[in-house]
């Protein structure tokens, strides 16, 4: 193969993507509303990539993506990344939520101090932002402050960092309230 693929796949949440090249697994897709906006979706990012029959990294991924989304715990540590695109810090955060065990999660402050770059906290979300290798590289648990579930990353799909949490079997998870989205309140003052 020159060059990148991708393939469109089945999972218990619709119809996922994932592109590779000869060196390893590029980006993971999941679902959009409706397929055809998960293959635009791909298309954007990697114009250049093909739909091909899977190699054999790329199945090994797909089905180990497959078991996670139906509760499964899939191992993905022989799965190969192609991380040449990556900066390294970014590389350094996916190793490290790599290391968060499942059902578990972590708060960008406290990767960055694990990561022995405090005050990166901003650095770590933005990293977690860009994680192209959604399920493979679980983002998904590494939270802002609060343990807030909301937010994932451009290749999310529409699924939340909850609902892949709550497949982990992640207990409590936090969210924001319409009032702490709407309505921020300041501390209160003291009285006149």
């Amino acid at each position: 193969m020159v060059g990148r693929a991708y393939a469109i796949f089945d999972t218990a949440i619709g119809r996922c993507g994932i592109v590779w090249s000869d060196t390893g697994l590029v980006a993971v897709q999941l679902p959009e509303a409706r397929e055809i906006d998960t293959r635009r979706r791909i298309f954007q990012v990697h114009p250049e990539a093909r739909e091909q029959r899977p190699s054999d990294n790329a199945e090994l991924a797909i089905e180990g993506i497959a078991a996670l989304l139906q509760g499964g715990d899939p191992d993905f540590s022989d799965v190969s990344l192609d991380a040449g695109g990556v900066p390294a810090f970014n590389r350094r955060v996916y190793e490290f939520a790599c290391s968060i065990p499942r059902g578990e999660t972590r708060t960008y402050h406290e990767v960055a101090k694990a990561l022995e770059a405090s005050g990166a906290a901003h650095s770590v979300a933005q990293a977690i932002a860009k994680n192209p290798y959604m399920i493979i590289v679980p983002c998904h648990r590494v939270l802002e402050a609060g343990n807030y579930t909301d937010r994932i990353s451009p290749y999310g799909g529409v699924i939340s960092k909850r609902r892949l949490l709550a497949l982990e079997g992640a207990h409590p998870v936090a969210s924001k309230t319409l009032f702490e989205v709407l309505l921020p309140v300041a501390p209160p003052g003291a009285p006149t």
